[in-house]
């Protein structure tokens, strides 16, 4: 703890960039994007001295606000004729006796949550590739560096920097944030559904160097569905849906990883540590999601995550069911990692050999050639069907496809569970 009684993270400093740059976007114009995020740098690196003396303040948030909203009408001031701005900021900020009412106005509560909303969809661009929509994202409304971004999708630095460049480019030709209004919301929405899904699934199944399980990245994911589903135009049944998908999956997060940092499957899982709030929460967003004529993969994902938390152990789970589930997933969403994972259904229902000829039967096999955990499918079913050498073969190929090393760590162990009858 940290004086003021407030404990100070990295996800702290990450959540309050992207609240702040997107409410000073609104005021400066999303062509003044850059100034923002200095404006934000320049309030965090404020905190950073005076908070090191004084202590953290009982409101960190709102120190920094003013901080930021302070640091904003300064640069109103000095640069208001040679600079433009947001287009219906417009006579206000030519008026000393108008611009500081105006801009702690803009910098309210409820307009923060508005403009951070705003920037969610403007990072939706149409215009723009879904990795670059993912990137803008990362970066601006989660506080994410560009190394931290090149990281999260295995990229260069050089060509991560271009690609968040050129998107920024775009926005900026937009001259202000989009508008939360009916029209074009839905065209959008179905991008910023993608976005957040890619971001959660990045921090929970993440191909990472550092780890296999980036905390971080869940956690932020789930907090911008969260500001999604309190808007009422964005609160839709594919947004109820996303929003169980992501609780269901974090519930298990605390058992993902044991204490020396080993990555557990989720039949290695000690499922007493899986977070029951989260699991409640995620059903009820489920049943709620059922209310509507909508039947999306998020709706399909969320209910085979529901089936296995609802299975206290991996043999109680109703497989059948689950195996049903990834049908409809395949007839909606069809691609060979979702047809992996019936695969893996299917040997838990009928056994391991037809969870291998279901594999052997996958469209477009070829493109899991990069994922390790195809050979570790291959091996654990080798495994369980009384073939250790061909097990411990498949098991040697997906370590050398292992992306960090908790996958190292994992593989290496059912290596060594690979012996022969008699040794």
């Amino acid at each position: 703890m940290e004086p003021g009684g407030v404990e100070v993270d990295e996800h702290f400093f990450r959540h309050e960039s992207g609240r702040i740059v997107a409410a000073l976007t609104r005021i400066f114009g999303v062509h003044n994007l850059a100034l923002a995020e200095d404006v934000v740098q320049d309030a965090f690196c404020r905190a950073l001295e005076v908070w090191k003396f004084r202590g953290i303040p009982e409101n960190p948030s709102a120190w920094l606000m003013a901080t930021a909203r302070n640091r904003a009408i300064d640069v109103l001031r000095r640069e208001r004729t040679a600079r433009t701005f947001a287009p219906e900021l417009g006579r206000f900020i030519e008026s000393e006796w108008t611009l500081a009412p105006v801009v702690h106005e803009l910098l309210g509560p409820q307009t923060i949550k508005d403009d951070e909303l705003r920037m969610m969809f403007s990072c939706c661009h149409p215009r723009l590739a879904e990795p670059a929509q993912v990137a803008l994202i990362l970066h601006i409304l989660c506080g994410f560096s560009i190394d931290e971004v090149a990281a999260a999708f295995l990229a260069g630095r050089a060509a991560t920097e271009k690609r968040i460049t050129r998107a920024k480019k775009v926005l900026a030709g937009s001259r202000k944030l989009f508008e939360l209004t009916a029209a074009d919301f839905a065209a959008r929405l179905s991008a910023v559904h993608r976005a957040l899904y890619l971001l959660f699934n990045e921090g929970y199944h993440g191909a990472s160097a550092e780890s296999a399980v980036r905390i971080d990245l869940c956690r932020e994911a789930i907090r911008l569905a969260g500001v999604l589903r309190r808007h009422p135009l964005a609160s839709t049944p594919t947004t109820l849906a996303l929003g169980a998908l992501m609780f269901l999956h974090a519930a298990r997060l605390p058992a993902r990883l044991n204490a020396a940092g080993d990555l557990h499957s989720l039949f290695e899982q000690d499922r007493s540590q899986w977070d029951m709030e989260l699991i409640t929460e995620g059903r009820r967003l489920l049943d709620i999601s059922a209310t509507g004529t909508e039947l999306t993969e998020y709706h399909i994902e969320a209910a085979i995550a529901a089936v296995h938390a609802d299975a206290r152990s991996a043999e109680q789970t109703d497989w059948p069911r689950v195996v049903g589930l990834y049908d409809m997933l395949l007839a909606i969403r069809p691609s060979p990692v979702v047809a992996l994972n019936r695969a893996i259904a299917v040997a838990q229902q009928d056994g391991p050999a037809r969870g291998l000829e279901e594999i052997r039967a996958i469209h477009d096999l070829d493109r899991l050639g990069t994922y390790p955990f195809y050979p570790a499918t291959l091996g654990e079913l080798e495994l369980r069907s009384g073939h250790p050498q061909l097990a411990r073969e498949c098991f040697c190929r997906a370590l050398a496809l292992a992306r960090s090393p908790m996958e190292r760590r994992f593989l290496e162990r059912r290596i060594a569970a690979c012996v022969e009858p008699g040794h």
